[in-house]
């Protein structure tokens, strides 16, 4: 009996060996082996960036396949303390190892300058920066369809190297993020077609001047795509929704409803709640979207003929979710949805702080939203006030 356990002993150790081995070669196979790269990305180390950091955004931008790969073996090959700050070129295809070569052993990139385009909600703004030491500098700032400035058009001319960054905010429609992409100077190739609503990850993007516009949806699409597949995986259970579509579509609603990243999955749980207990979610930026289609935006609040308006996303009128998203959320507003808090809140209101105050009844809410009413009267006239000083 003894000798047959121990045999067994011996043969599963010779199993976990051999499946261990199988997966250094796969491992050390993926480190060294072309990566999914497509076309040569920028990337900015910041002063105080660490290796975990940049593995995780190489990986949501598609240059690496695993990060968790990258970031084990810098710390095995002792290249983790040895990440260079400054601007460098990943080429197309380039492997981790040789990733991890260009940002510990290149010398810092000759960008001495910077364009950040920012796509917001309504509107998106350029900031041109020059390199100062280790900081960068403003040198000019304007928004998207005005003149660009001399200072811009002579470093253009001049064919200076410049850093190109795109940042698309969270929340942010497609048609958005489209027609603010086709408005650059230093883009090519102008799109017409609208990718999916809630499929394009908000981040920030390294670009070269030229790019396509479609390379850069293209980018964002599959960011968005590994990011809902990644947190899908992860997802708490018992949801009263089946599917990664409908998850973002709440999580695009939750994008809309708060900024302040620590409350996100108590919000979430307020519309679980609300989804478990057959209550409509009556949210005004669903109500919002099935009036502009997601293509502009209203600039005023809602009129209450608007509020009782069917419309597909009316979450006033339909049961449920509306048919889809109604934005682009960001990576945490997709976990929050697929991990809410568990608590028995079901309503929120803001609280004047700029975050909100959660509920369990409608008599518990009623009193949050008399305080907001305070609050809000109280701005008004601090603002009549100055405005008559």
């Amino acid at each position: 009996m003894a000798r047959h356990i121990a045999a067994n002993f011996v043969n599963l150790m010779i199993v976990l060996l051999v499946a261990a081995g199988g997966l250094f070669y796969w491992a050390k196979g993926e480190f060294n082996n072309s990566g999914p790269l497509k076309s040569a990305l920028f990337v900015e180390v910041p002063r105080g960036g660490s290796m975990s950091r940049l593995a995780a955004e190489l990986e949501e931008q598609g240059a690496v396949s695993h990060a968790m790969i990258m970031r084990v073996a810098a710390n095995y090959n002792g290249q983790a303390e040895k990440l260079k700050f400054g601007n460098y070129e990943i080429p197309a295809g380039a492997s981790m190892a040789e990733i991890l070569n260009i940002v510990t052993k290149s010398t810092r990139s000759v960008f001495q300058y910077r364009l950040t385009y920012t796509i917001g909600i309504k509107s998106a703004n350029l900031r041109l920066e020059k390199r100062e030491g280790e900081k960068f500098e403003r040198v000019a700032a304007f928004a998207s369809g005005e003149e660009l400035p001399q200072e811009y058009v002579a470093l253009v001319d001049a064919k200076t190297p410049i850093n190109y960054r795109i940042t698309a905010a969270e929340g942010a429609t497609s048609w958005q993020i489209v027609e603010m992409l086709n408005q650059t100077d230093f883009l090519g190739g102008k799109v017409e077609s609208i990718p999916p609503e809630g499929m394009l990850a908000p981040n920030t993007y390294e670009v070269r001047r030229g790019t396509l516009v479609s390379e850069v949806l293209d980018q964002m699409f599959s960011a968005q795509k590994r990011i809902l597949a990644e947190e899908w995986e992860k997802r708490a259970p018992n949801l009263p929704f089946d599917t990664p579509e409908a998850a973002l579509a709440l999580a695009s609603i939750i994008e809309k409803e708060t900024s302040v990243a620590e409350e996100r999955p108590e919000v979430a749980a307020v519309f679980v709640n609300r989804l478990n207990k057959g209550m409509k979610l009556q949210m005004d930026s669903t109500v919002e979207y099935g009036l502009t289609n997601g293509q502009g935006f209203l600039n005023r609040g809602l009129r209450r003929s608007e509020l009782s308006k069917k419309t597909p996303y009316n979450t006033y009128i339909i049961d449920g979710l509306p048919p889809g998203p109604i934005g682009n959320p960001r990576r945490d507003a997709i976990r929050a949805t697929l991990n809410p808090n568990i608590s028995n809140n079901v309503f929120f209101v803001a609280d004047g702080t700029g975050g909100h105050a959660f509920a369990e009844t409608l008599v518990e809410h009623n009193a949050n939203v008399a305080k907001w009413r305070k609050i809000e009267a109280e701005k008004r006239r601090q603002q009549q006030q100055n405005s008559s000083d």
